[in-house]
């Protein structure tokens, strides 16, 4: 093996390093808002409903949404569990009870509610009751939690008619559920797909998401929904 080879490889294994462990180090070493806490109503922005949705790695979670016009943003946080006020640590490692989750602040005059459950059908796998993609544990199952009856009805017809599509080959085992507490996550994981993009964008096509929503839905995976400009 040639030096110049030995060279590339070192750089190349320095950078994977950086993308990988950095953002994370830095972090926790410096215990940058490393608490999560409860979201209040204070918290949600005047005249915008909330929708939460559990699909996996919150960070895939939060862009499909955080895209289209009517949405205000798109929180990584935990839900659905015992543990208040859990850290990324506790949550990852099993145990809290809680689902890695998003709450998006959308305006209904906007978008609709339907609206953001197509999108959200259109971002996991609905048959997989033991995780998301590279992700596994019930800590990265997938739920849909209901903040009104109206959400609650909205949510099983749209969950029948995904059912009934014929695009699944196993069943819709994405549960329904009434919300709960919700724990807005560490602010180092807000937004990490704009703050940590390479991070992002490595771990997103090496976990085979983008792979089988390509597959299952084709050129229906995108809609046609105003985005933010």
């Amino acid at each position: 093996m040639t030096g110049r080879i030995k060279w590339f490889m070192v750089v190349g294994l320095l950078i994977i390093v950086g993308v990988l462990v950095i953002p994370e180090a830095y972090a926790y070493f410096t215990k940058r808002n490393y608490e999560s806490h409860a979201v209040t109503e204070a918290d949600i922005p005047d005249n915008y409903h909330v929708a939460t949705f559990a699909g996996g790695c919150f960070w895939c979670m939060e862009p499909p949404f955080e895209k289209l016009k009517g949405v205000k943003e798109a929180v990584s946080g935990y839900t659905g569990g015992h543990t208040e006020n859990p850290t990324y640590e506790e949550v990852s490692a099993g145990g809290t009870g809680h689902l890695e989750a998003v709450q998006v602040y959308f305006n209904p005059d906007v978008i609709t509610y339907e609206q953001l459950l197509a999108v959200y059908w259109r971002q996991i796998n609905p048959t997989d009751d033991e995780g998301q993609f590279v992700d596994r544990g019930y800590q990265y199952t997938t739920a849909i939690f209901y903040h009104s009856e109206k959400q609650k009805k909205l949510a099983q017809q749209s969950k029948q008619h995904i059912a009934e599509s014929g695009r699944f080959e196993g069943e819709i085992v994405t549960p329904i559920r009434p919300a709960e507490e919700f724990y807005r996550a560490e602010e180092y994981h807000q937004d990490y797909y704009k703050k940590n993009e390479w991070r992002y964008k490595f771990y997103r096509g090496n976990s085979k998401r983008d792979d089988y929503l390509e597959k299952t839905w084709g050129e229906d995976r995108e809609l046609n929904l105003p985005k933010k400009e």
